[in-house]
């Protein structure tokens, strides 16, 4: 008997990547094969995000052009999974007309049994969120065999003011030390050449007496020969622990994801996010000192309710004193449910795009001239795919997650190689390949935890 084939498109963040494959390897483990085209899928899920309004808009404009699917073959099984799934349950099945099934990132496990049950003609809704669901047991399929992307822990307790994941995706809960390092071996046997750690808040993350520098170390000794990145972190979790460990590793990778949100303390007290401007900068004081090639990134938004002239100029000091290598840069977006929502939305959408504007507009002249002395250095890049622009070129990314572009020459897809930068912009490095491709030990520790 021929399988029937599922198709899923993700949007949002990494999270949301490593979810779909924890839902690929569930429905491949129950008799189904993945489908490249959804065209020739029996089930069609879309994978969704909430954090923000523009996301939602272009799910509910896909799911518009998803009709035709159901036109052409009545049978099919359309899904709507993840944050927006837990958020709009009702919404979509009531007003979607095409929604077979709405589930939520904790109900992954009845995916079979509600694709089953829709096949006969049953609408389902499984949204309820769990204390301890982690997917610890579930192997993720995954075809591509470069980059990969392990979910360390789930939820958040942070209770950020303009967030919707505690409601969407429940409280924080942490994976076990063994099943990560289990999932780790098994990609570096399979020839995975980097691999990220992520977490709604990926430093609060404990496994008995383990935090999450010990995950760390010990993700880091599987395979030296594999980078170790990870994300996000909270500037509360922090810890000089975890900072020494990423220094003291040379396969962790050093760059930090360190969202600040705003510069002003009046607006971060708002957002509930546990620290002023003076203890973001110390903090990023101490990282540099010990990490002193470090590269860091963050998140910043613009017209948060209430935020005035000086809150925002107070936000581009910030960005002057930390130079960001770079950053995602938002407008804000009320969500419903976030006590956000209940401060209204003062600031217009006229003033928040033309301060979004200038946030992108500073932060491309210090991306600029943060990348402009490695012009003539050689950096160490891991080649990912082929060059958007050109199918003579690779890009790669640099330790310091810095996208570079080059002719292939020989180099192949996931070899480290050195590459002498030319040329740069904001966003990317340009260069050649300086010698072959860098002959790595075959060595592993054994890690017990």
């Amino acid at each position: 008997m021929q399988k029937r084939k599922v198709y899923i498109e993700t949007y949002g963040c990494q999270m949301n990547v490593a979810d779909s494959e924890v839902v690929a390897g569930i429905m491949d483990n129950n008799n189904y094969a993945m489908a490249n085209d959804a065209a020739e899928a029996d089930v069609i899920f879309v994978n969704t995000c909430s954090v923000r309004d523009n996301a939602e808009h272009r799910v509910h404009q896909r799911l518009q052009t998803l009709k035709k699917y159901k036109s052409n073959s009545p049978g099919v099984v359309i899904g709507v999974l993840g944050c927006m799934a837990e958020r709009l349950r009702a919404e979509l099945i009531e007003k979607g007309n095409i929604v077979d099934l709405v589930v939520g990132p904790d109900e992954y496990r009845k995916l079979p049994e509600l694709v089953e049950n829709a096949f006969s003609g049953e609408k389902g809704i499984a949204v309820r969120l769990s204390r301890v669901e982690n997917y610890d047991d579930i192997v993720p399929l995954r075809t591509e065999g470069v980059s990969a992307w392990i979910s360390v822990m789930r939820g958040c307790d942070k209770f950020c003011t303009f967030c919707v994941v505690p409601f969407t995706r429940g409280r924080e809960r942490s994976r076990s030390v063994k099943s990560v390092l289990e999932e780790v071996r098994r990609l570096s046997d399979a020839g995975f050449r980097e691999i990220t750690l992520l977490g709604q808040n990926v430093n609060s993350y404990r496994d008995g007496d383990s935090d999450f520098a010990d995950l760390m170390e010990a993700v880091s000794s599987v395979d030296r020969s594999i980078r170790i990145r990870f994300t996000t972190s909270h500037p509360q979790d922090m810890s000089e622990k975890l900072i020494r460990t990423i220094a003291e590793n040379e396969n962790i990778c050093k760059y930090i994801h360190l969202p600040v949100q705003s510069g002003s303390d009046r607006i971060l007290k708002l957002m509930n996010r546990t620290y002023t401007s003076a203890q973001y900068l110390q903090l990023v004081e101490k990282i540099e000192s010990i990490i002193p090639a470090v590269s860091l990134s963050t998140d910043i938004i613009a017209g948060f309710p209430t935020e005035t002239e000086a809150d925002y100029k107070q936000t581009l000091e910030v960005m002057k004193q930390v130079r960001y290598d770079g950053a995602f840069m938002f407008k804000y977006s009320p969500r419903e449910n976030t006590k956000a929502w209940e401060m209204g939305d003062d600031v217009s959408d006229e003033i928040k795009v033309q301060r979004l504007n200038e946030i992108i507009e500073l932060q491309q002249k210090i991306s600029l001239e943060q990348n402009q002395p490695l012009v003539g250095k050689t950096v160490e890049v891991l080649v990912e795919r082929e060059s958007a622009k050109s199918s003579d070129e690779w890009m790669g990314r640099t330790d310091a997650n810095k996208v570079t572009v080059f002719p292939k020459g020989n180099a192949k897809i996931g070899d480290l190689i050195k590459v002498k930068v030319h040329k740069v912009n904001s966003a990317t490095l340009f260069g050649m390949i300086e010698q072959a491709k860098k002959e790595i030990p075959e060595y592993r520790v054994a890690v017990n935890l």
